[in-house]
């Protein structure tokens, strides 16, 4: 019975500790976060370094680490040292509220800070992989496929836009990957295969602001084809709002010259 109630003392003397302990961490990370919003990015890095040497493991280290790569990546222009930052949270915690935004932030440097296409490729294939977030996956699976573009190998593009529509359809990305597709048709002169993908599309989504583009690689087809008056009235369809419309004027007027020939 005497060490029953021993335990309850030890226990009640440490709750106490334990509470003023988190408060005192809460405090920490607003204050160094105050810091960084001050545009006093130095100033934070010290802090947030100072939190790590009190607070090793656990969300407070976690969120020190990720906001130091943040600083470093938007800040400081060392994006190097950014990813260093966030590496170390998902090697401290791969369940951590913070991990997922660290692997999204390595992918996205990789891509757009490095150009390292190839890395980024499999940093995005990690995300999807690591994280059961099926709207955010589909995102980081039409990176995948943009890459590709990037990378001019349209047939894999094409294929990674196929896998987005297979294992996401109801992804607010769908709309835009089929009209990528259409373009990635048109690209590979794989026209024949266009009209049945833009019935499909115009049945799901029959007010998209890609409709006026996918028109006019409609029509691109149907001149390359010699279908001149088709094609022609395709694109005059267009004239009130086609968001190039200098290009549409080029594409009319050399249409009308080879009719007229």
């Amino acid at each position: 019975m005497k060490y029953f109630f021993k335990m309850v003392i030890i226990i009640l003397l440490i709750i106490p500790l334990w509470a003023c302990n988190t408060d005192q961490g809460v405090q920490l990370i607003q204050k160094a976060n105050n810091e960084w919003i001050k545009d006093r990015n130095h100033s934070a890095v010290e802090m947030f370094k100072s939190i790590l040497k009190k607070y090793p493991s656990g969300q407070f280290a976690e969120e020190a680490l990720f906001r130091l790569g943040e600083i470093y990546h938007f800040s400081l222009n060392n994006s190097t040292q950014a990813i260093s930052y966030f590496q170390e949270v998902m090697q401290l915690n791969r369940n951590s509220p913070f991990s997922s935004g660290s692997q999204k932030y390595i992918a996205e440097i990789m891509e757009f800070s490095f150009k390292e296409y190839d890395q980024a490729i499999i940093e995005y294939q990690k995300l999807i992989y690591m994280f059961d977030e099926p709207e955010k996956n589909s995102g980081h699976q039409y990176r995948i496929a943009s890459i590709y573009i990037k990378k001019q190998n349209y047939k894999q593009a094409l294929a990674e836009f196929e896998i987005l529509l297979t294992d996401y359809p109801e992804s607010s990305w769908n709309e835009v990957a089929q009209f990528r597709i259409l373009e990635i048709l048109y690209t590979l002169n794989r026209c024949p295969e266009i009209p049945e993908y833009y019935n499909n599309f115009v049945s799901s989504y029959s007010n998209s602001k890609y409709s006026g583009e996918m028109k006019f690689i409609i029509a691109s087809c149907l001149e390359e084809k010699g279908l001149l008056e088709e094609a022609y009235n395709k694109f005059k369809t267009l004239t009130a709002n086609y968001t190039y419309p200098a290009l549409l004027k080029l594409k009319l007027e050399n249409i009308e010259k080879r009719m007229n020939k």
